[in-house]
């Protein structure tokens, strides 16, 4: 089984302060063909994450001014993360449990990179399918 530092295609992720507007993290998302901004100090620790559902569940539909709403005020703060050694299947499972879509990769305390579900095909996703499956059955 693929370890995260063989999946990890994204080493240079979108990284934002928290006082940036959500209307720039947008346009960087746009720009970079992402689904994910990782909000981050000056040292690349990670404060939270800010999604493309954030943006419609957070901003969008409350009505909020995207070029006034910092990430700070709508981002989700502490996400879940995995280290570089981690197994691929290890991320899909959390992903699939937690019902998100990006877990950002962390070491020593540092953003290294960021992982979505569509980096994941063949192989892990079958096993995935297969164990989700099995505890059906159960």
């Amino acid at each position: 089984m693929r370890q995260m530092s063989e999946i990890v295609r994204d080493q240079d992720p979108v990284m934002l302060p928290p006082g940036t507007t959500v209307e720039r993290a947008c346009r960087r998302m746009r720009e970079r063909r992402v689904g994910a901004v990782l909000v981050t100090d000056r040292w690349r620790r990670l404060r939270g994450i800010f999604t493309g559902r954030d943006a419609v569940c957070r901003v969008l539909a409350e009505g909020k001014d995207a070029a006034r709403t910092t990430l700070a005020e709508v981002m989700t703060r502490d996400p879940d993360t995995l280290p570089p050694g981690k197994t691929a299947i290890e991320a899909l499972r959390l992903m699939q449990d937690r019902g998100f879509r990006h877990v950002p990769i962390v070491a020593d305390g540092k953003v290294v990179g960021i992982v979505s579900h569509g980096d994941f095909r063949g192989l892990e996703q079958a096993r995935l399918d297969e164990e989700t499956g099995l505890w059906e059955r159960i």
